[in-house]
């Protein structure tokens, strides 16, 4: 019999083979249902029974800091996990549920860092983003839904960014995904009063060219971000909403008021990833990206309709090149 160690360990190990993103834990009567999620795809892995998974429950909760006696109230947690020369960050979350509590772990590999100009089913969007941060100010906001690879869309633009100019970038995330050298990068802990507005604020400080904040979540983190981008600095953010136009509409909830978006807002780019047909091709999935930018973005912003490529269009040309089947066409 594994001891609840080696098999929360041996978990871990076959998730990071596979190539899983997360780990979904759902508890459910006298059993418990692992999943693995591949390639955006959740796939059933294996079940244990309810007295293994509360162990096993703890000792994940215990690992990564948080209150094992604490089983009403949502709880976050980090620990690492080495794989060889590889050296994983996991993010754990936990819900509570009738008798018991759900937990998902996030991988993250901080080293991974996939170029920019693999990211894109169309190499031209990838083009399209790096010719944005030569703006030396202003605000550039990518959109999705979770898991659409807004975040390392960032990372690959920082990546990129720093190799090709001296910039003094300076990064305000919850929590830092990937490690990338010549970034000031900082972790954002509201405990410790280390909030996206006062990171903000600090960060100013230091004379930045560029700030990328990991997330608008606020009004209050919205409002300061255009402050910084209208003070002459260059800002890229994510923020959440369906498409490139309903992220105007999103910072019209936040109060930013219409002057502020036509002297600020320099392009938006909405995120979606796309599953590539074939058994041969690498990556399995890549991103496509509606965007909006100059007179479509001014367009917009008063209302009129801007004239931009959609998702429904982009699939359609990625299905008749043969990148993608008809299915993922019609999602």
């Amino acid at each position: 019999m594994k001891s609840i160690a080696t098999y929360a360990y041996d978990l871990i190990v076959s998730a990071v083979q596979q190539s899983a993103s997360d780990i979904h834990f759902s508890p459910y009567r006298e059993s418990c249902s692992i999943y693995f999620r591949i390639h955006g795809e959740r796939i059933f892995h294996s079940s244990l029974p309810m007295p293994l998974y509360q162990k096993t429950l703890s000792y994940f909760k215990f690992t990564s800091g948080m209150d094992i006696g604490e089983q009403k109230r949502p709880q976050n947690g980090t620990f690492q996990h080495r794989s060889g020369s590889s050296l994983f960050d996991l993010r754990l979350s936990t819900l509570p549920i009738q008798d018991s509590e759900s937990l998902a772990v996030r991988i993250l590999n901080p080293m991974d860092h996939t170029p920019l100009e693999q990211l894109f089913l169309f190499p031209h969007q990838g083009k399209r983003l790096k010719r944005w941060l030569h703006h030396r100010s202003g605000m550039i906001l990518f959109t999705g839904p979770t898991g659409s690879g807004k975040t390392t869309t960032l990372y690959a633009l920082l990546q990129a960014l720093t190799t090709q100019s001296s910039y003094q970038a300076i990064t305000l995330e919850d929590p830092i995904e990937k490690n990338i050298n010549n970034l000031i990068q900082v972790q954002v802990n509201e405990r410790a009063g280390i909030t996206y507005d006062t990171g903000l604020k600090a960060a100013l400080r230091h004379d930045p060219d560029l700030l990328m904040v990991g997330e608008i979540r606020d009004q209050a983190t919205a409002q300061f971000a255009f402050r910084a981008a209208l003070s002459g600095h260059l800002v890229i953010s994510t923020i959440h909403a369906k498409n490139a136009d309903g992220t105007l509409h999103r910072l019209k909830e936040m109060n930013i008021q219409q002057v502020e978006m036509e002297q600020t807002l320099l392009a938006i780019a909405a995120q979606q990833l796309v599953s590539l047909t074939g058994k041969d091709r690498l990556p399995k999935r890549a991103a496509i990206l509606e965007t909006l930018e100059g007179g479509q973005l001014l367009r917009a912003l008063n209302g009129s309709p801007a004239s931009i490529y959609t998702f429904e269009q982009l699939r359609r040309k990625a299905y008749a090149l043969g990148f993608i089947s008809e299915e993922e066409m019609a999602d």
